[in-house]
């Protein structure tokens, strides 16, 4: 029995989607896909905007030690909802690295999981993320909606929320360069 061309070509085609879902390379090829499929998240208009009041919000930082979102009021803060175990978040991760890489000290970080301690210490080892992580306490009030999961929100000094994203986005790129320097200039 012959086997053509077309029927190996067929059968090739088969085995490499089938290691989407059964080998290391579906799941690394399904962070190239989201990642190249996340675009720069688009900016409310100005009369859209809405305003966090109450910044009385507690978190935990990376020592398990509580503090209060407070601190941040009058800065430029990027917040960002994630879990290790959601692909999105994972490949979203890496343009936030390059962001907070690039923004460290001139505004605040809150990448923040509800997730325990040492999952969470693997996660960010295993990938070199070196941007702070800020752990939910769950039932805390919260001035921003933990439903979606990724999502991030850019919040200029004055508490307007300038961005929203539901979902993965592209976080490292010049728009959203531009528009950082023009809210910590203000």
């Amino acid at each position: 029995m012959k086997i053509s061309k077309k029927t190996v070509l067929n059968i090739l085609l088969i085995l490499f989607v089938l290691s989407f879902f059964v080998t290391p390379l579906g799941h690394y090829g399904k962070i190239f896909l989201n990642r190249l499929l996340a675009f720069s998240p688009p900016v409310i208009e100005e009369s859209q905007q809405e305003k966090i009041n109450d910044y009385d919000w507690r978190l935990k930082d990376e020592d398990w030690d509580f503090f209060n979102f407070e601190k941040s009021k009058g800065n430029v803060v990027f917040i960002n909802l994630w879990a290790s175990w959601r692909l999105p978040s994972e490949a979203e991760l890496a343009s936030i690295q390059d962001l907070y890489d690039q923004y460290k000290g001139k505004m605040d970080f809150y990448i923040i999981t509800n997730e325990d301690r040492p999952p969470v210490e693997a996660f960010m080892e295993e990938h070199e993320f070196t941007f702070p992580v800020t752990y939910l306490i769950i039932g805390e009030k919260m001035p921003i909606s933990p439903e979606k999961v990724p999502s991030s929100y850019l919040i200029d000094k004055s508490g307007n929320i300038v961005i929203h994203k539901e979902g993965i986005a592209d976080w490292s790129n010049r728009k959203i360069y531009k528009l950082l320097d023009e809210l910590i200039a203000e």
